[in-house]
């Protein structure tokens, strides 16, 4: 039996959530950018690529570091919140720039 494994697979459900939330965001961009008529330019798309890439990264690193404080059995207080808020703030900037990008695909 894997010690903590409740916790290491919350840890993982997690990082999975916010992989979910990264290719929506990049997927519904691009299918947008798509609907319309006319076509995208290409540093719109390659801007949803690079901000989905950078919340997967930034998740990932935060699964890692949470993996490494379940394995040597810290205690896992909420006062640490840094990577969540920094993940949250990136997910509200994401939607502004699809926000954007759709209003750019509408004029």
């Amino acid at each position: 039996m894997i010690r903590n494994f409740k916790d290491h697979a919350n840890n993982e459900r997690t990082f999975l959530a916010w992989v979910r939330t990264a290719t929506t965001i990049v997927g519904f961009g691009l299918a947008a950018g798509r609907i319309g008529g006319a076509v995208p330019p290409l540093w719109t798309e390659l801007a949803l690529f690079a901000s989905g890439f950078l919340l997967v990264v930034v998740a990932f690193g935060r699964m890692v570091w949470l993996r490494r404080r379940i394995e040597r059995s810290e205690t896992l207080d909420d006062g640490g919140l840094a990577a969540d808020i920094f993940l949250f703030v990136l997910v509200a900037v994401l939607m502004g720039v699809l926000a954007l990008f759709g209003w750019h695909l509408a004029t």
